[in-house]
């Protein structure tokens, strides 16, 4: 039925890219008011649904039937600042995806997108200067990053957000429900390089480096009880969780980041 429907729905609690095409498809469904789903690139129930409702009602497959905001697919031309279409939505979902996200995942480039891309353009190698060229749309087209160390867990508790869409935004690492007050640790050895609160909707935060350019970001704690420059071991206490900063409860918001690119936590963990 779907033009670009050659993914069927991933199972439930798989955190891995959809699609950068059905993402796109969900964009314009969600500009419809159709779509309430995760900007996640999967065909779903709620996927399908709204493609059908637009099919339905203007007798036209569900992509061709978005007009204008479908007719500029990835890798079509340049993409740069006041951009919008089909091709933005797929940037969007691929940064995300690549360890910078870029806000809401709408279609549109605006300043947080011209940002993102810089900072991936950067980390690949290429020259930082936000537009999307050729080359920055085929390095998105290569594997997202992992990380390269294994890591311990922070606290044992259940993964309650885990790396990946939520709704049409992205969340660059996982949240550990525990109660107010419960240890956190290191995941692994490394220098402290930053301690306290931290603007942004952090909180109070601990980052540790590890070497290898692997960094873990500890959000949202009640206590901190490591400074900056002290060197830590796999194990040790580091602090509290609490839901200080943008939390609406007590959790942890665990993040790694390689090189500055968030990266999924879980598969490093043991």
């Amino acid at each position: 039925m779907l033009a670009v429907g050659v993914l069927v729905c991933a199972p439930a609690a798989v955190c891995a890219p959809g699609d950068a095409d059905v993402a796109a498809l969900q964009v314009g469904l969600w500009s419809r008011g159709l779509y309430v789903g995760d900007i996640d690139g999967w065909i779903g129930p709620k996927t399908d649904a709204a493609a059908k409702v637009l099919e339905d009602k203007t007798g036209l497959p569900a992509q061709t039937a978005l007009g204008e905001f479908a007719a500029t697919p990835f890798g079509s031309r340049s993409l740069s600042f006041g951009a919008s279409g089909w091709d933005v939505a797929v940037l969007q979902f691929q940064l995300a995806w690549h360890g910078f996200p870029s806000g809401s995942i709408d279609g549109g480039f605006g300043p947080h997108v011209e940002a993102a891309v810089a900072r991936f353009q950067r980390w690949a190698g290429l020259p930082p200067i936000g537009i999307a060229g050729p080359q920055t749309q085929a390095a998105l087209r290569a594997p997202i990053p992992q990380c390269p160390v294994s890591l311990s867990w922070p606290l044992q508790g259940p993964v309650v957000s885990p790396f990946g869409p939520r709704g049409a935004r992205f969340h660059a690492g996982i949240d550990i429900a525990a109660p107010t007050g419960v240890p956190v640790t290191a995941a692994r050895g490394g220098v402290v390089t930053w301690s306290g609160w931290r603007e942004g909707g952090w909180g109070n935060e601990v980052t540790i480096a590890h070497g290898v350019g692997v960094r873990t970001i500890y959000a949202h704690l009640s206590r901190v009880d490591v400074r900056v420059g002290q060197r830590v071991a796999t194990g040790e206490q580091i602090g509290l969780v609490g839901a200080t900063g943008d939390a609406t409860g007590p959790h942890l918001h665990f993040q790694v980041d390689l090189r500055g690119a968030a990266v999924d936590p879980l598969p490093a963990l043991r």
